[in-house]
C-alpha cells in the first residue's frame, strides 16, 4: 500500500482510492496482492478451510470443549470480532473505506443538506464502511459454510508454495513499477 498511497496511514490510503472512483480501488491495482491478503486474513482467522486447531480434535468444538457458559461465548465473540476486524481491514486497504464510488452522486446535495452539516456526511461514510465490511464477514462466513478444511500438509504447500512465492513476486513487480515511474 506505500507504494500506491505514499503512505501508511489509512487515511491517506482511502483518500487515494476515492480519486478515481470505482476504479481507483486498490482490489483493480493489486488482485494478487488482494487474493492473498484475503487468504492470509481467513487463515489469521482460523476459519474453516485453516481450522486446524478444532480440526485436530475433531470434537463438537476443539480445544474449546473444556469451556462451558461464558468463557465459551468469549471464545466464540472474539473469534468474530477478529474476523469482524479483518474484514474492516480489507475494506479500508482495498475496496476504498468510505468512499460511496459513484461519481457525481453527493448524499448531502440528494437531500438538500448543506455541508455545514458534517455529522450527516461522517454517518453515511460509516454507514458505507460497515456495509462494504459486513460483505466480507459474511463471504467469510459463507466460505467456512461451503469449503472443505485442509490438512496441515496442503496449508504448508499453500503457504509455502503458492502464497509466499506470490507474494514476493507481487513486491517485486510493485517496486519495479514505482521505481521505473519515477
Amino acid at each position: 500500500m506505500l507504494g500506491l498511497s505514499n503512505s501508511l496511514s489509512t487515511v491517506d490510503i482511502v483518500d487515494a482510492q476515492s480519486k478515481y472512483g470505482f476504479w481507483g480501488w486498490n482490489l483493480w491495482r493489486q488482485p494478487m496482492g488482494f487474493i492473498v491478503f484475503l487468504i492470509s486474513s481467513l487463515a489469521e482467522c482460523e476459519r474453516l478451510p485453516f481450522d486446524l486447531p478444532e480440526a485436530e480434535e475433531e470434537l463438537v468444538a476443539g480445544y474449546q470443549t473444556e469451556y462451558s457458559g461464558i468463557k465459551f461465548g468469549l471464545f466464540y465473540v472474539a473469534s468474530y470480532l477478529n474476523l469482524f476486524i479483518s474484514s474492516l481491514f480489507v475494506t479500508v486497504l482495498y475496496f476504498g473505506g468510505s468512499n460511496i464510488s459513484i461519481p457525481y452522486i453527493f448524499v448531502s446535495d440528494f437531500f438538500e443538506i448543506n455541508q455545514t452539516y458534517g455529522v450527516f456526511v461522517t454517518i453515511i461514510g460509516i454507514f458505507i464502511t460497515l456495509a462494504k465490511t459486513y460483505l466480507f464477514l459474511f463471504l467469510s462466513i459463507a466460505t467456512r459454510w461451503t469449503l472443505p478444511r485442509l490438512r496441515i500438509d496442503q496449508l504448508l504447500n499453500l503457504g509455502w508454495k503458492f502464497l509466499l512465492p506470490i507474494s514476493l513476486g507481487n513486491l517485486l513487480l510493485t517496486t519495479s513499477s514505482q521505481l521505473f515511474s519515477l
